[in-house]
């Protein structure tokens, strides 16, 4: 029989696992609204919002497939809604508004990792 010691983490990993799948399914809602505002902003020319949603992207996902990938599907879906509804683009301040809150909510779910 082990020691108590070595079942230890096991049982504590066992216990966090719900709450790891629950803040990884709120940082993918998360990313996908990011790339939801991304779109949009590059889809009216919002350079400097677009950049924004890139590097808080950047700083706060997972480097992995699954976030990537759901990055960019929500950015090209955002994208192509945004150019067809011709000549309705949101202003500047409503989307800053959205990714100031974006960020908030990232830094909750997907802190910065310590380099």
């Amino acid at each position: 029989m082990k020691p108590l010691r070595y079942l230890c983490p096991l049982f504590f990993a066992v216990l966090s696992a719900p709450t790891l799948a629950a803040d990884a399914d709120a940082g993918l809602l998360a990313v996908k609204a990011l790339g939801s505002v991304n779109g949009r902003a590059l889809a009216c020319a919002e350079t400097k919002l677009a950049a924004r949603a890139k590097e808080l992207m950047l700083a706060h996902a997972p480097k992995t497939q699954r976030f990537g990938s759901a990055y960019e599907e929500a950015t090209q879906e955002a994208f192509l809604a945004q150019t067809r509804a011709a000549g309705t683009c949101p202003d500047a301040t409503g989307l800053t508004h959205k990714l100031n809150q974006l960020a908030l909510q990232l830094a909750d779910t997907l802190p910065v990792a310590a380099k």
